[in-house]
C-alpha cells in the first residue's frame, strides 16, 4: 500500500509519517524545498515536493504516481494576511484534489485534517452541550473559515468523470498538543519562567487531544472511514480552563508562579497589538486577531461518538498522561 502525506515535516504530519512506516506502508512524504527533515529522518520514507498553490504543477509533480492514500495535513493555523489562510488551506485543498482527479489517482481514502474551529463560538450559554456534526458552523477565525471552505468545497464535489464519488473523509480535532508542537509550549515556557496568563472570568470548557490519537483517527479513517462523513476528535473529557497549566506546573516540578486572570478586553488589546507588530516586524505573532476569538471562545465541547462507533476511535491519551509525555519530550530534546 501506498500513501501520501501532504504537510509532512508539520507537527501532526511528521507523526502520520511515522506511523505509515511502523503500519509497512510505502511512504511518500509532500513538502515545501524549504521545510526541515529535522523529524523525517528515516531513509524509508520517499520526499516528493508539491506546489499546492497550482493544480498544473501539482498534475506534473504527482504524474506517474498511483497512490492508495492521501492524508491531506498541509495547512497554516495562522497568517500575517487573511488572504493566506485562503490561499493555502482552501486553494491548495482544491488544487490538490483536482491534480487528483485529473490525473485519476485510484485512491481508496482522502483524508482532510480539518478543525473543531470551523463551528466557532456555539452553545456559549451554560450549561454547555456538545458541538455536534449537525449543529450549523459559525466559524469566529479566518482559520477556521478556510477550513469551513475547502470543507464545503468537498461537500459540493461533483461525480468525476469516469464514475464513482471522490472518496474524502475529514477529521475535526480540537486543540492537539504533543510533542514538537510550538503553540502550547509556549505555556509551558511561561510557567517555567514564573508566570500564567488567563482570561475571562466566565467558566470555559476546553477539550484537548493528543496527536498520537489524532493519528489514530488518520489510519481508522483510511481503513473504515465513510466517504463524506465528518467526525470531531477529543480525548473524550472536558478540562477547565486552569487545568492543562496546572499539569504543565505539576510536570515542571512546581515552580513559583503569578498567575494573572485579565478580563477580555485586555486580550484584545495584546492581540491587536500583537497583530500590529507582526505587521511591522513581518514576523507572526502567536497573540494574534484569530487567537482572541480562540482564547475568548467558552465551549469546546465536542462530541466523538461517531468516530467511535464508525471508526472504533478509542482515545489512549488523556491530558494528565499526555502532559507528561509531552513536557518529558521538551526537556529531553532541550525546549525546556
Amino acid at each position: 500500500m501506498k500513501i501520501l502525506v501532504t504537510g509532512a515535516s508539520g507537527f501532526i504530519g511528521s507523526f502520520i509519517v511515522e506511523e505509515a512506516l511502523r503500519q509497512g506502508f510505502e511512504t511518500w512524504a509532500a513538502m515545501r524545498k524549504s521545510s526541515s527533515k529535522q523529524f523525517l529522518t528515516d531513509e524509508r520514507i520517499h520526499f516528493i515536493e508539491l506546489n499546492l498553490s497550482s493544480q498544473e504543477d501539482l498534475e506534473r509533480q504527482l504524474k506517474g504516481q498511483d497512490f492508495d492514500y492521501v492524508v491531506h495535513a498541509a495547512g497554516v493555523t495562522k497568517c500575517l494576511n487573511k488572504e493566506d489562510f485562503f490561499r493555502i488551506n482552501t486553494e491548495g485543498t482544491k488544487n490538490l484534489v483536482r491534480a487528483l482527479l485529473a490525473l485519476k489517482m485510484p485512491l481508496k481514502r482522502f483524508v482532510y485534517l480539518s478543525s473543531l474551529s470551523v463551528f466557532g463560538a456555539i452553545h456559549e450559554q451554560q450549561p454547555y452541550t456538545e458541538i455536534r456534526e449537525d449543529d450549523t458552523p459559525q466559524p469566529n477565525t479566518n482559520y477556521g473559515r478556510s477550513k469551513l471552505e475547502a470543507e464545503q468545497w468537498l461537500d459540493a464535489l461533483e461525480a468525476p468523470s469516469g464514475g464513482g464519488v471522490f472518496p474524502y473523509v475529514i477529521l475535526r480535532p480540537t486543540g492537539v498538543y504533543g510533542p514538537r508542537e510550538r503553540d502550547y509550549f509556549l505555556m509551558a515556557k511561561s510557567i517555567k519562567q514564573h508566570s500564567d496568563f488567563a482570561v475571562g472570568y466566565k467558566r470555559q470548557d476546553i477539550t484537548f487531544v493528543y496527536v498520537q490519537d489524532v493519528v489514530q483517527a488518520v489510519f481508522l479513517a483510511c481503513e473504515k472511514g465513510q466517504t463524506g462523513r465528518k467526525y470531531f476528535l477529543s480525548d473524550g473529557e472536558v478540562y477547565q480552563s486552569t487545568t492543562f497549566s496546572d499539569l504543565i506546573r505539576e510536570e515542571l516540578g512546581h515552580p513559583w508562579w503569578i498567575r494573572i486572570k485579565a478580563p477580555i478586553w485586555v486580550l484584545r488589546v495584546i492581540t491587536w497589538l500583537g497583530d500590529k507588530w507582526g505587521h511591522i516586524t513581518g514576523k507572526i505573532s502567536a497573540l494574534n486577531n484569530d487567537k482572541y476569538h480562540i482564547l475568548k471562545q467558552r465551549n469546546w465541547r465536542c462530541d466523538i461518538e461517531p468516530a467511535r462507533k464508525e471508526l472504533g476511535y478509542e482515545p489512549h491519551y488523556q491530558l494528565k498522561e499526555g502532559t507528561h509525555l509531552t513536557i518529558q519530550w521538551y526537556k529531553e530534546n532541550g525546549w525546556l
